[in-house]
Formats: structure tokens, C-alpha cells, sequence
């Protein structure tokens, strides 16, 4: 667990990267099998249905996900909703087959002992999963092109714009403690697109943010430049960020894919700004760990009940409190 010298730089700094969280062995190595097992199975599918010129199953998994990517683009179609471990809305619905990944290693990931001890030093011991976890792969620029959303950069997979993760909740998590904890499976550098921050800037309050085809972002006029600083994490360092610290990612200009996973957790009873019927579930209990969810079939039966949900209903919730209509989005 973080001791008092740590939690104190975090509160006054808003974000901390912490060295050597995760177990590479028991954490992360499960990740990167399940998902060059799963990219070898949408590879195969794409290819005999056209939509890919090749397997690509002589490059390694990164690379061969870069060329799989730019294939699927070229038809019109986007890799990363496959790869997502949360759902993503199409024009503002959702189809009953949306696409979405819900393996036991990213349900290992989420659920990590190591992961959330250092959760519990900033949030406490009653800890719940939130519902608001993505997946991020930021593909080299030259693959970038054409893979946009509805024209606009698509944030999954090139760079991200400057945004809060307050800003994407509705108001009533506002008081609620939502914190990211940032957790890269390639080493994030400058060079590959790594986050920059914002230091302390969580102490300004929310910022307005403007949406932009299904992204949030806040006007430059709200960032002070000066003060921005990149922040390089390496692999099995988790970077905490409070859900007030202005962040971006820089581009990524290497070779290869830069991959990380959004993860977030909230103390149990806190609101999460999302609808009830988005999954989050008690990670951690010390006072009831009767409570704790331990079964990764459970969680991706909660996901696929939400699909079901989200698909049937006439007119999907409201997800964000935002509106392009503001002066300063004009």
C-alpha cells in the first residue's frame, strides 16, 4: 500500500505513478495471451469474410494488430469496439451484437490484489468496480488514418484530447471519489503517446466540456499549457489520476502500438454516474467479503444483461451532462 509520503504527493499533485504494481507473471502476461489469442480469432473471421487482405499471423501481436486495423478501415470498419471491455454506442444506440470483450484475464486485472491495495490506500477498503473501463489502443499515426468516428479523430485509438474524468459522469457522482487507475501493457513513452497532466490542476474544480463526435473534450482556453508535463509509466507502473486532473495523450510516433487499459473505482455507495443498470460490482470488502464478486463468468453475464438492456430500450439514457450548444464549444 502507499505510505503517508505517497498519498500526500497524490492529493496535492492529482495524479502518482506507483513502480511495480503488478505481478508481470500473474497480472499482466494473462492479458497479453488473451488478447493475441483473441485478435488471432477476429483475424481469421475477417479474412475469410474479405474484409482483411491477410491474417498477418507472421507478426508479432502489435504489429499485426496495426495492419489488421488499417485492413478493416479501409471497409469501413473499426477494429477496437472488439477489444473493449466496455460497450460503445453507434449514433447514439446500440445493436444486440455489439461487440465486446469480457475475458477472466481482464476480470484477473480488474480484481488484482495488487491493483487494490493500492486502490484501497486512496479510496479505503469498501471498493467497487466502476462501470466506466475502456481499453486503448493507440496505433502508430501512419496507421491512424481513416480510422475516425463520424470524421473525428477516434480517441480509442489516436490521441486523446484534453478531458476530466469527472466530465464524463453525470452530476450526481460529483461527489463521489472516483479514481483511474491507468495501467499500461506496452511501456508508455513520449515517443508512443504517453499521457501528459496537468499538475494540481484538479484543485480549479470541473471544467466545461464540449462533445465532439462521442468525445469530450475541454477548450483549450481552460488548459494552462505552461504547466503541462508528460507522464512516462512503465510496464507494471499504474499512474492514479483523480477524476479532476485535466489530462491528454500525446500521439503516437514509434513503431508500434501503445496499449493501456482506463480503470476505474469508487468507494461502495458512492454514486458512479452512470444508470444503475451499468455492471459495477464490489471488488473489494474488508467488512463484508461475502459481498466481493469473484466469478469472472458473473461479470460478463452483468455486461451482456446491460447489452440486452441497452438494445431493447426506445431511447438510451443520458450518459453525459454536456451540450455542444455551449458558448464556448461554438
Amino acid at each position: 500500500m502507499l505510505d503517508q509520503t505517497a498519498l500526500e504527493q497524490f492529493e496535492a499533485d492529482g495524479f502518482l505513478v506507483v513502480e511495480g504494481v503488478l505481478d508481470l507473471a500473474r497480472d499482466v502476461q494473462p492479458i497479453l495471451d488473451e488478447y493475441a489469442a483473441l485478435l488471432d480469432r477476429l483475424a481469421s473471421k475477417w479474412y475469410l469474410e474479405g474484409k482483411i487482405g491477410s491474417r498477418y499471423s507472421e507478426l508479432p501481436f502489435l504489429k499485426r494488430l496495426s495492419h489488421v486495423a488499417r485492413d478493416l478501415a479501409d471497409h469501413g470498419e473499426s477494429f477496437h469496439p472488439h477489444l473493449d471491455i466496455s460497450l460503445q454506442l453507434e449514433d447514439g444506440k446500440l445493436r444486440e451484437d455489439a461487440p465486446i470483450h469480457l475475458g477472466p484475464a481482464v476480470f484477473g486485472l480488474l480484481t488484482s490484489s495488487r491493483l487494490l491495495d493500492v486502490v484501497e490506500s486512496v479510496i479505503g477498503s469498501e471498493i467497487t468496480c466502476h462501470p466506466t473501463q475502456h481499453v486503448r489502443m493507440k496505433l502508430p499515426e501512419e496507421f491512424v488514418e481513416g480510422i475516425t468516428n463520424n470524421g473525428q479523430m477516434n480517441s480509442m485509438v489516436g490521441a486523446t484530447e484534453w478531458h476530466q474524468d469527472q466530465g464524463v459522469f453525470l452530476p450526481e457522482a460529483d461527489d463521489s471519489n472516483v479514481l483511474t487507475a491507468w495501467v499500461p501493457m506496452t511501456g508508455a513513452t513520449v515517443a508512443n503517446g504517453c499521457l501528459m497532466v496537468v499538475p494540481r490542476s484538479q484543485e480549479d474544480g470541473l471544467a466545461t466540456h464540449c462533445p465532439q463526435a462521442g468525445n469530450l473534450y475541454v477548450p483549450d482556453q481552460f488548459i494552462p499549457f505552461e504547466r503541462i508535463i508528460p507522464v512516462p509509466v512503465k510496464l507494471g507502473d499504474v499512474l492514479l489520476l483523480n477524476n479532476q486532473t485535466l489530462h491528454a495523450s500525446l500521439s503516437n510516433k514509434s513503431d508500434d502500438v501503445r496499449w493501456s487499459f482506463d480503470l476505474r473505482y469508487v468507494p461502495t455507495g458512492n454514486p458512479t454516474g452512470r444508470p444503475s443498470e451499468f455492471p459495477s460490482f464490489v471488488a473489494r470488502s474488508r467488512q463484508e467479503p461475502e459481498t466481493e464478486l469473484r466469478d469472472a463468468d458473473a461479470w460478463a453475464a452483468m455486461w451482456l444483461e446491460t447489452r440486452a438492456w441497452l438494445a431493447g430500450v426506445v431511447e438510451v439514457p443520458q450518459l453525459t451532462r454536456w451540450s455542444a450548444d455551449a458558448p464556448v464549444c461554438l
